[in-house]
């Protein structure tokens, strides 16, 4: 089954899509500094009891969790992107208290911080989920929405907690016209307390105020017991409030225990940034044999935790420190004779392909393997930005580089969705847009902040923070809104996956180091994919200092591609074939691309394995029709891909004829 990897929308469909995000827009910005309109706190609670049983009913009346499956337009989510605003990066301590009652509609409220209870169940949507809360005032209550990022590894954190610190609120109307508290930003949201099951928030007696600390043993106990349980975040912050009730100045085997296991629910989290600062903060350094095994067990999370970040060398180091201590551990050698491998990879490009394919399971794709940078350099390149060069000459059928994605979200996966967005920076345009990989990203930088600087230094529209990792309050401070143009401009797709696999759930990647390569209709470099490993090999010969191109879009209909490519990465390409396919004018590339839908049909009807005689003279001719259009001298040494398939054809039945 082939996917379906183009929206088809009449222009009235996209006309309505467009009007609505700027309607909706329009009236939101009309109703700007207006007071907050104060609701019945009882009819929003039913209001989102009745949507959660709804949407509850639905997924136990098809037995999956989720509502089958439709790809068509219609239901495929839309929202407005053009209006961002930056995440808040001041301390909880630099922020002066609000109430529901100092909302403003339209309005972010820099500089102030809101204290909130769930009281409502969650109501789950596709691209959000809100439920209502109540401020410090119980005759109080609004609806609090996240937008997009409403989960951490797989827990919808509203769901999650009954008590939520919001930073610098943003006060708006929803999709639907109703007033909301909306974050964008996983950043500006606190958990402030867990809750205690689906049906806390009926609990009317719980407090906005944080709990009274706790002796560090107790919780340490309860963290035991959240990770006994599986519920990896309570655990985490448990044994978080138990390290902050110990005092700095005060080591022992109570703060080196909570750090350990700690480390070990950041492993699970796959945070693995704060995994091996935990793990390294555990280390006992005593003499006697149950302190060795405690610090080699505190080495191996650290080795992990390093691995998982592709930094193989401080792996190998991690590994070889628990190797000195437990010398008989036989993972801690299986774990250094990976990491040498992972090495070799690195330096020299040397990998056994075929065995990387047998370790691929049928329902994941992510290798384990490095990457090989090859011998390639990042510099800028005269009118497009940065780009990627050869430091050496390169042979054709070379690989130029094997790069492992930093993020990726297969088809099968249920993070996987598309949305179409509609940039109001850009004339309405709507695009389709990978929102899960959108997600998925984020989420993968708020656990391991020292990747972020690494992706923001990719080219987006919109600039946001800038490409310098920020923190508040020990915390990653992140700008999906420039998150979301960088995947705009910098996302990849490896080809289907699954046969159910179309435009609503297309396997979407982030290759950063690929990202810097610049499109080019005649290019020199070509992709493949081995699971999320992308190989890029050469397909003429490359000179020292060169720039390495590959084609964005290998289209043999010039308006075609080149709307495709301004709609979806901004540009109109300036290469010597689209400056030739220009000067052509439309009506020979009317006349061409008649020829080539006659020829398409023609092929789709004759196998040239079986091709009779007359089959390849009218082969033969179409391929002079389709040749006559072309200008000799102006396509000198310049690819006519309108030919591809029928001298494929051709070439085909030539061999069968004359073996």
């Amino acid at each position: 089954m082939a996917a379906r990897t183009t929206l088809f929308m009449t222009p009235e469909e996209t006309e309505r899509v467009q009007r609505t995000a700027q309607d909706h827009v329009g009236k939101c910005q009309a109703q700007t500094g207006q007071l907050r309109e104060p609701e019945d706190p009882k009819s929003l609670v039913q209001q989102a009891v009745g949507k959660s049983v709804m949407d509850d009913f639905a997924a136990a009346a098809f037995g999956l969790g989720t509502a089958p499956k439709d790809n068509s337009q219609e239901t495929m989510p839309a929202y407005a992107v053009g209006c961002p605003y930056s995440p808040c990066t001041a301390d909880l301590a630099d922020l002066e208290p609000m109430k529901l009652s100092d909302l403003r509609m339209e309005t972010h409220h820099r500089g102030r911080v809101i204290s909130l209870r769930r009281i409502s169940p969650v109501v789950k949507l596709k691209t959000s989920c809100w439920a209502v809360v109540q401020g410090e005032a119980s005759d109080e209550a609004e609806r609090l929405e996240l937008f997009l990022h409403n989960s951490r590894n797989g827990q919808d954190m509203l769901d999650s907690g009954s008590i939520f610190l919001v930073k610098e609120p943003y006060y708006t109307l929803n999709n639907q016209g109703e007033p909301a508290i909306r974050v964008d930003h996983p950043s500006d949201i606190i958990i402030l307390a867990y809750s205690d099951g689906p049906s806390s928030w009926r609990n009317k007696d719980s407090s906005h105020s944080s709990s009274v600390s706790k002796p560090a043993s107790k919780c340490k106990e309860e963290g035991n017991a959240a990770l006994g349980k599986k519920d990896y975040w309570r655990a985490h912050a448990c044994y978080a409030e138990g390290l902050k009730s110990i005092p700095e100045n005060e080591n022992g085997t109570l703060r080196n225990d909570i750090y350990r296991n700690r480390s070990y629910v950041n492993l699970l989290l796959q945070r693995f940034d704060e995994a091996i600062a935990d793990a390294l903060s555990s280390l006992t350094n005593g003499a006697d044999q149950e302190q060795k095994l405690l610090d080699a067990k505190a080495y191996s999370r650290a080795g992990s935790a390093a691995y998982g970040l592709g930094n193989f060398e401080a792996a190998r180091n991690f590994f070889e420190q628990q190797e000195k201590l437990e010398p008989d551990n036989r993972l801690a050698n299986i774990n250094l004779r990976r990491i040498k491998m992972r090495l070799q990879e690195k330096e020299t490009g040397e990998y056994d392909l075929k065995k990387v394919v047998g370790s691929l399971p049928k329902t994941q794709g992510r290798a384990d393997v490095a990457s090989f940078n090859g011998h390639t350099e990042i510099r800028e390149s005269p009118g497009a930005g940065r780009g990627l060069f050869a430091t050496r000459d390169i042979d054709t059928n070379e690989v130029i580089m094997y790069e492992k994605a930093l993020c990726v979200v297969w088809s099968h996966d249920p993070e996987a969705f598309s949305c179409l967005t509609v940039d109001l920076r850009d004339n309405a345009a709507i695009r389709v847009f990978p929102a899960g990989l959108h997600k998925a990203l984020v989420q993968k930088l708020m656990n391991n902040p020292s990747q972020i600087e690494g992706v923001l230094d990719l080219f987006g529209d919109y600039k946001g923070l800038g490409n310098k990792l920020h923190e508040s309050d020990g915390r990653p401070v992140l700008d999906t809104f420039q998150i979301h143009d960088i995947i705009q401009r910098n996302a990849f797709g490896p080809g289907q996956q699954t046969e159910d696999e179309d435009i609503s759930n297309a396997s979407t990647g982030l290759w950063v180091r690929a990202a810097y390569i610049n499109h080019s209709c005649v290019s020199n470099a070509k992709k493949d994919y081995v699971g999320d490993l992308m190989i890029l090999r050469a397909t003429r010969k490359i000179a020292a200092g060169e720039e390495i191109t590959h084609s964005y879009d290998e289209s043999s209909d010039y308006d075609a591609r080149t709307a495709a490519l301004k709609r979806t990465w901004g540009f109109k390409c300036q290469c010597k074939l689209c400056a030739a396919e220009e000067e052509d004018g439309p009506d020979v590339r009317k006349q061409r691309q008649k020829l080539e839908k006659e020829i398409n049909t023609f092929l789709q009807k004759e196998n040239p394995s079986q091709a009779k005689k007359v089959a390849a003279i009218r082969a033969k001719r179409l391929r002079q029709n389709l040749l006559d259009t072309y200008n000799e001298q102006r396509y000198k040494d310049l690819p006519r891909r309108a030919l591809l398939g029928i001298e494929q054809w051709l070439q085909a039945a030539l061999i069968v004829s004359h073996p």
